[in-house]
């Protein structure tokens, strides 16, 4: 066991999503025109992972290739108070991935600078960053970085005396051997999630073809498969997250866990033991998009603000309200809850839950109009002003950063018990409920729907 700092190395990438509302497609091509559009950034790669083992206080070095510019800076003061960075001036641009999201739905990926590392690493450079590791956690994401004789000549130099664990990729360089433990994923180790027996076999044959002390392969929300050369082996089961919206970077978050629990002084099974319940955590906290804000140094928008431009009388910003819901078959009850609501102030901004939100809250069968309809719908209604889309069970992020000064719900919910009057009275807001229209119900609406044939003939 050692102080020293946990240092993890590999690809570090900045993630950009550019979020904005569709009401139109262009009228020459089959793609939506954005309106209103917002970017949002978050480490990824090596860098999520940096910033995952240093959740609980570790004090935690990134060595990673990085270009001169705008993007490095990005990077730099996303970890910044969190992770200390070396950056090695190996590459013209730093990896940046953003994606173009239309009412919640990613329709495009731009990709910059991730061809690879252009230039090769001094062997002191990647020595001196690794002294005084306490353990060395490699996030390969393929860019080419652990290829190199220089940093390969001084992991192993390293692992000597601490231990090395190494999170690979298809396209990634093999993991170094003597590593105390590597940790694919149920698709890179070539096993389904759902073999569990499987996977404990492929574990330890790994260990063999990779010359590694051990193997714990993830698999998802079922947990890892750890064998190691010598015979041992243990399944450790996942915890359930009810309803993850985001299980990105959950294995960097298992592989983190795991490098610290070692650096600690665990034994590889308790260290894989809380890298399963660290990922679970993880996922349960929100995954990836958790660590996801405004640009750094960028001021956050105020949808009040914007309110008042609009049309709010001076020095007296406009009374922003929102509701929410599935908003699936739009039927006489939700147009009657939207006219109650924006009477209630200036602006109505609908939160409209994503497909994979609908699903995980109705049911496989749902949504029966996708979210791009749902959200043209809503637009189109004289009432509402704006539709966001969120990917959540539940709109408490999308809340947080749009700070309504009133949240209307329908009257069969008790606003005390509503996980969304917290988040809308910190931000000096007020929950209201409007009353139904009896008799309208998107679920018995399409189970009217569903119990007829063609021409409206009742099916047998």
């Amino acid at each position: 066991m050692s102080d020293g700092p946990v240092v993890v190395l590999g690809d570090a990438l900045l993630d950009v999503d550019l979020r904005g509302v569709s009401r139109r497609d262009c009228p020459d091509a089959p793609a939506p025109v954005l309106e209103g559009t917002e970017a949002w950034y978050r480490p990824g790669g090596a860098a999520l992972a940096a910033l995952c083992a240093g959740a609980g206080g570790r004090e935690v070095v990134l060595v990673t290739a990085l270009g001169g510019d705008p993007a490095a800076e990005d990077l730099a003061e996303l970890l910044r108070g969190s992770v200390r960075l070396v950056g090695l001036p190996l590459m013209e641009r730093t990896p940046t991935k953003t994606r173009v999201q239309a009412n919640g739905r990613t329709v495009a990926r731009l990709d910059e600078g991730c061809d690879g590392v252009e230039r090769e690493a001094r062997a002191e450079d990647v020595a001196r960053a690794l002294d005084g590791a306490s353990a060395v956690l490699v996030a390969d994401y393929g860019h080419g970085l652990t290829r190199q004789a220089p940093v390969r000549e001084a992991l192993a130099a390293r692992a000597r005396r601490v231990p090395l664990v190494w999170d690979p990729h298809p396209r990634g360089a093999v993991p170094l051997p003597g590593a105390r433990l590597v940790t694919p994923n149920a698709a890179e180790a070539e096993v389904p999630e759902g073999e569990e027996e499987r996977a404990l076999r492929r574990a330890g044959e790994l260990a063999g073809v990779w010359d590694v002390r051990s193997v714990a392969v993830t698999l998802g929300a079922r947990g890892a498969a750890w064998s190691d050369r010598s015979g041992g082996r243990a399944l450790v089961p996942g915890r359930p997250v009810e309803s993850p919206a985001d299980t990105c970077g959950a294995g960097d978050a298992f592989a983190a866990a795991c490098a610290v629990a070692l650096a600690e002084g665990a034994r590889v099974p308790d260290a894989v033991r809380r890298g399963v319940a660290s990922a679970s955590e993880f996922v349960a906290g929100g995954g990836a998009s958790a660590h996801t804000r405004p640009r750094p140094g960028a001021a956050v928008p105020d949808p009040r603000a914007a309110d008042a431009a609009a049309g709010g009388a001076p020095g007296r910003p406009g009374r922003l309200v929102a509701t929410g819901g599935c908003f699936d078959v739009l039927h006489a009850g939700h147009v009657d809850l939207l006219r109650r609501a924006r009477a209630l102030g200036d602006r109505l901004v609908v939160l409209l839950n994503s497909d994979a939100s609908v699903r995980a809250l109705k049911g496989s069968g749902r949504p029966v109009v996708g979210e791009r309809d749902r959200a043209r719908v809503l637009s189109a209604l004289d009432c509402v002003d704006e539709v966001v889309v969120f990917g959540e069970t539940t709109p408490v992020r999308a809340l947080e950063r749009l700070r309504p000064d009133v949240w209307v719900k329908g009257g069969d919910y008790d606003v005390e018990e509503l996980p969304e009057t917290p988040v809308v009275r910190r931000a000096g807001g007020e929950v209201v409920t409007v009353p139904l229209v009896p008799g309208h119900s998107t679920t018995g609406l399409i189970t009217r729907i569903r119990g007829r044939g063609r021409d409206g003939v009742p099916a047998r």
